[in-house]
């Protein structure tokens, strides 16, 4: 009598493509917050330089958003939550 051999397959589980895909942490303007104040959180949060703080201000102000970070979805979020600590008005995209 001949043996029968099965073979089984098991699916890989999915991974979540979504976190690695490169996320956008978006500033959005707001007519409540200073100019001088929106800076100093950009500093904080980021550690940014106080000129490159006041360009991403000014092209919050003058285009009415700016991307202030990308990179991956956990950070970004992250990112988000402490903007939104200062009252900031921040979503997330993500990056093209």
């Amino acid at each position: 009598m001949a043996e029968t051999t099965t073979t089984i397959t098991k699916a890989e589980p999915t991974t979540d493509t979504q976190l690695d895909i490169p996320w956008n942490v978006v500033v959005h303007n707001d007519p409540v917050n200073l100019m001088s104040y929106v800076t100093m959180v950009f500093q904080k949060i980021f550690g940014y330089s106080r000129d490159r703080a006041k360009r991403h201000m000014l092209e919050v102000h003058q285009k009415g958003r700016s991307i202030v970070w990308t990179g991956a979805r956990e950070r970004a979020e992250f990112y988000v939550q402490q903007l939104h600590s200062y009252l900031l008005l921040a979503t997330l995209e993500k990056a093209e």
